[in-house]
């Protein structure tokens, strides 16, 4: 369940910032945890439609049009979740789709993202992961230049168009790597970004390598120990890049000015 995560702490969750997703559409057959669904994700200021079948769901569809994002369970009491993605499709709706599991198998994750899906989480991941990757259907909370293609953070500028980055208007001299990462970050500030998911952006999704099941987070502090360096290398005391032991990495959201 969102509310439990075994002996562990969640990530500090700031719910001050501003979000641009407001009202969610979750479907889920377990009547404790839709009601704890709902009331978690009302008190960070989201509003829930939430359906306990694919039926009652599917009937409801011509009014979520409106809606910012759907929650599926991934296995329904008469249905598979994935089931449903299509049928929607079908009537026009082209929401983000993200898939809630108590089981996360690769190969289900896999099906998840070739269905189009945004996103699959397991449900013991909890509530300040779902959040965050409800933030990242809201746009950046930096300050955008549609015209230019820019996204300005304080001293830092990235060019979206060419991957590049900037500190007072000195460029950083990223690889092409070390600037995803730091784009990942900026874009999620406030929310912590896992290992797995920064390790993407120097590969591709569920690339392996390093030792172990794990190994491949020494490749992760190394790259962002390099990212790092080259910022304070402009800016001696920087310090927005803030590590969550076990989990990943965080741009401080009051790094913006």
């Amino acid at each position: 369940m969102l509310t439990t995560l075994a002996n562990t702490t969640t990530p500090s969750i700031q719910p001050a910032l501003p979000c641009a997703v407001n009202r969610i559409v979750a479907v889920d057959d377990d009547a404790f945890f839709r009601a704890t669904l709902t009331n978690e994700l009302a008190e960070h200021g989201y509003s829930v439609d939430a359906f306990p079948d694919a039926h009652s769901f599917l009937q409801a569809l011509p009014g979520i049009e409106d809606a910012d994002a759907i929650l599926l369970d991934w296995t329904l009491e008469e249905s598979c979740g994935l089931d449903l993605v299509p049928q929607i499709r079908q009537r026009g709706i082209h929401l983000p789709i993200i898939f809630l599991t108590g089981r996360s198998f690769a190969s289900d994750e896999l099906k998840a993202f070739e269905s189009g899906a945004t996103d699959f989480i397991d449900k013991a991941r909890g509530i300040a992961v779902l959040l965050c990757r409800l933030r990242k259907i809201a746009r950046p909370t930096g300050k955008v230049s549609i015209a230019a293609r820019q996204l300005e953070v304080g001293d830092l500028m990235l060019k979206l168009h060419v991957s590049r980055a900037y500190w007072q208007g000195r460029d950083l001299g990223l690889t092409l790597g070390e600037y995803k990462i730091l784009e990942l970050l900026v874009s999620n500030a406030g929310c912590h970004v896992t290992y797995r998911d920064i390790y993407d952006q120097l590969h591709y999704r569920g690339f392996h390598a390093g030792s172990g099941s794990l190994g491949y987070r020494t490749n992760v502090r190394s790259a962002i120990k390099r990212l790092r360096s080259k910022l304070r290398a402009f800016q001696p005391d920087f310090d927005r890049i803030e590590n969550y032991a076990a989990f990943g990495y965080v741009w401080r959201a009051d790094s913006f000015s």
